[in-house]
């Protein structure tokens, strides 16, 4: 079964840590732990992570400044507070400080995930559906899964190789690790050598490549240290909006 999405649980105590962990796991979700501020600020800023638990009573970092720091670095990364904290005042600074809700303790496991679903939905990013995309003298066809470099010169893509060029495209402003391709595409998170993401890379390269010989832009370009992104040359000719 696939995961609904991954979630870190940044919680100091280990029985509320565990429950909030394990009702997690149970509904679907891809769980990461952390007992302190520290590893969970790490943790938060991974690649493919779709929300944060926060408590905000926190061994070596503080949970408010966990927060801040989140929100300086990934601003539309879902937050979800969980604290003992249960004042106005707490609860209004959390949520101005960039949380997305609060829950207050002790809290049912139901109404935690009550709350996770809702907070998913509400900051879902819409992804931009693109269909057709102009490379040199070629068009790639998303949808029909080809490159058309003539009307009779005609190079079919794999699943894989479209979904590949479909994320890069989607989040061409910046470098994508390979960890978070294997995470989006795959649908998994490590335990699998991240030169297959090269090897399929490589391939995509070749098919993209003008087989008339004449010069053709690079379609996907390496950011030494970060993974890769859509080169500037690639033109999204239609999308739905």
């Amino acid at each position: 079964m696939s995961s609904k999405g991954r979630i870190v649980v940044v919680e100091d105590e280990a029985a509320i840590r565990r429950g909030v962990c394990d009702a997690l796991r149970i509904t679907g979700y891809d769980v990461v732990e952390a007992a302190d501020g520290a590893v969970g600020l790490t943790a938060a800023l991974q690649p493919a992570v779709d929300l944060v638990l926060l408590d905000l009573l926190l061994p070596k970092r503080d949970g408010l400044e966990v927060l801040s720091e989140i929100r300086k670095k990934s601003p539309a990364l879902p937050i979800i507070v969980l604290t003992a904290r249960g004042t106005e005042e707490d609860r209004v600074k959390g949520l101005q400080m960039g949380a997305d809700d609060y829950v207050v303790k002790p809290f049912s496991a139901r109404e935690l995930l009550a709350r996770v679903e809702a907070v998913l939905r509400r900051t879902a990013k819409k992804p931009q559906v693109i269909h057709c995309v102009q490379l040199g003298r070629g068009m790639i066809d998303l949808h029909r899964r080809e490159i058309r470099w003539t009307e009779t010169d005609r190079h079919e893509l794999s699943e894989t190789e479209t979904s590949l060029l479909q994320f890069l495209l989607e989040n061409r402003e910046r470098a994508v690790s390979r960890e978070e391709l294997l995470s989006r595409i795959w649908g998994i998170h490590g335990g699998i050598e991240t030169r297959t993401i090269d090897m399929h890379i490589v391939r995509l390269r070749a098919k993209l490549r003008d087989p008339s010989g004449e010069s053709s832009p690079e379609a996907i370009v390496t950011v030494r240290a970060h993974g890769y992104m859509a080169g500037p040359e690639l033109v999204i000719r239609e999308e739905s909006r």
